[in-house]
């Protein structure tokens, strides 16, 4: 019996001690006193248990990495955050535990508890944006599942990228710009702080031969620039540039350039950021604008010749005019008419941009305010042909003459007269134009000659195979007039008679 009490002392005593070591491993455990644990299995085999959860085992570990960290147990609640993720987020290294998930920023703490969540069935990451005081940080947050002694946690690491978006944003922006370059229109060319060209599009072939990629911009394309007299040539423009200074719409040439002699040339700064990296130049071909400057010259030139020849052509139709009218009522009256007339033959011209015009057209234009039924009293037979201006408008005012004279006192006076005109070109270089008046009264030549006469006569002397011949025969007035072949623009080629639409 004493033995039996014994035996139940000594086994309640090994509980109570085995109780008193198990709460002292739990305790060691709780506080992270203890990293492992060596047990016997029930094969009398020692087993190491690593505590994977004990919070101290963790931060020698965590400060020791260059990123940021912090642990969370599986209530979602900071267990510890080390000095490079304070440090990120720019807070103070006294902050409390508690106290860092709320001083985070709402860009960061609402995607971040997400992930606390998410980590509970893998790893999983999500890119945010930090605001910070000095621009904006981008930040990689990636959250593992992490096993805290017997509980589930989740780890979770900071990571900045903002250097690498930079980067990456820098690249994309090289490669775009390469890419506008390469489609711009103009020449464009790229230099470094030492004026050397780095890049050049496919245009800068028609300014220079040769590969300017390497050469100095003023040995790649040599411009002169006239208008400043010499002082500024190509890399004083660079020079400009470089310096921070923009230079735009420089005229310049470039004489030995294969294609492009006339350019239009603007340089600017380069910058990267805050960072001067050399310049970009633009070269315009003017090329085009040359040639149509050039051209409004040649424009105004003539239009100041013709308006010369037409106030001298005036001047002559007041004083002839002047001479053979009597009165002032009817140096008024035929004035005008003989203006009207000249302003009718330049109205064609006008709208054919001073080309060539139809000798039908001139018939029409100029018999429109005489006849009234022009397609019944009027008839031009032959093959129609167009004569330049200088001829036009002899020919118009040789017509309105004798579309005067036929009114007053030939076919157009009466009823029953017609007008008959036929264009000849029996010749290649030849060409007539004869009128006909028809069923008029009885014709008389005049005992002098008046203005009309001689403007008829005379209009088309300007060269030797031109000119008029005016007959006064008893059925009516006959006027052959020979256009100068040198204002014969276009003539049909004969083809016997042939009636045109009036």
């Amino acid at each position: 019996m004493q033995t039996e009490n014994l035996s139940s002392d000594r086994m309640t005593a090994e509980l109570k001690r085995r109780l008193e070591e198990a709460e002292e491993t739990i305790r060691a455990i709780r506080e992270g006193e203890v990293d492992a644990l060596v047990m016997r299995n029930p094969l009398d085999e020692d087993e190491v248990f690593a505590l994977e959860g004990g919070t101290e085992s963790y931060r020698a570990f965590m400060e020791a990495m260059d990123v940021g960290a912090a642990a969370f147990d599986g209530s979602s609640r900071l267990i510890y955050a080390n000095k490079e993720l304070l440090d990120l987020l720019g807070l103070d290294r006294g902050i409390s535990t508690s106290d860092i998930f709320h001083a985070l920023p709402p860009a960061v703490r609402e995607p971040l508890g997400e992930l606390l969540k998410e980590a509970r069935s893998g790893k999983t990451a999500r890119e945010v944006v930090l605001p910070m005081t000095r621009g904006d940080r981008h930040v990689l947050i990636s959250a593992s599942p992490l096993v805290l002694g017997f509980n589930d946690g989740v780890a979770v690491t900071f990571v900045d990228i903002t250097a690498r978006m930079q980067a990456s944003a820098a690249r994309e922006s090289e490669r775009a710009a390469h890419a506008i370059i390469a489609s711009a229109n103009e020449a464009v060319i790229v230099c470094d702080l030492a004026g050397i060209v780095t890049h050049a599009n496919a245009a800068v072939a028609g300014i220079t031969n040769a590969n300017p990629i390497g050469m100095h911009f003023n040995d790649a394309v040599q411009i002169v620039v006239p208008d400043l007299t010499g002082l500024m040539q190509g890399a004083e423009l660079v020079e400009l540039a470089i310096g921070g200074a923009s230079v735009q719409g420089i005229e310049a040439s470039a004489p030995n350039a294969p294609r492009i002699k006339d350019l239009l040339i603007s340089a600017a700064p380069l910058r990267l950021g805050d960072r001067l990296t050399g310049c970009v130049v633009t070269m315009v071909d003017l090329s085009q604008r040359k040639a149509a400057e050039k051209q409004q010259l040649l424009l105004m030139g003539e239009l100041d010749h013709r308006v010369k020849n037409t106030l001298a052509l005036v001047l002559s139709i007041a004083k002839r005019t002047s001479s053979t009218e009597g009165t002032v009522e009817g140096f008024q009256k035929a004035f005008a008419s003989r203006i009207q007339a000249l302003a009718a033959t330049h109205n064609i011209l006008a709208e054919r941009s001073w080309n060539a015009v139809a000798i039908s057209e001139i018939l029409r234009t100029e018999l429109a305010p005489f006849v009234a039924d022009i397609q019944t009293r009027l008839s031009v037979i032959g093959d129609d042909a167009n004569i330049n201006s200088r001829a036009a408008i002899a020919f118009g005012m040789v017509i309105h003459e004798l579309a005067t004279n036929a009114v007053k006192y030939g076919a157009l006076s009466s009823s029953t007269g017609r007008i008959s005109v036929k264009i000849a070109n029996s010749e290649p270089t030849r060409l007539s134009v004869e009128w006909k008046e028809i069923g008029g009264p009885e014709v008389r030549e005049p005992s002098k000659s008046g203005f009309g006469q001689t403007v008829i006569t005379r209009s088309m002397q300007y060269a030797s195979d031109g000119g008029a011949e005016l007959r006064y025969e008893r059925d009516g007035v006959r006027c052959l007039v020979n256009i100068p072949a040198v204002d014969i623009v276009s003539q049909a080629a004969p083809s016997g008679t042939s009636r045109i639409a009036t």
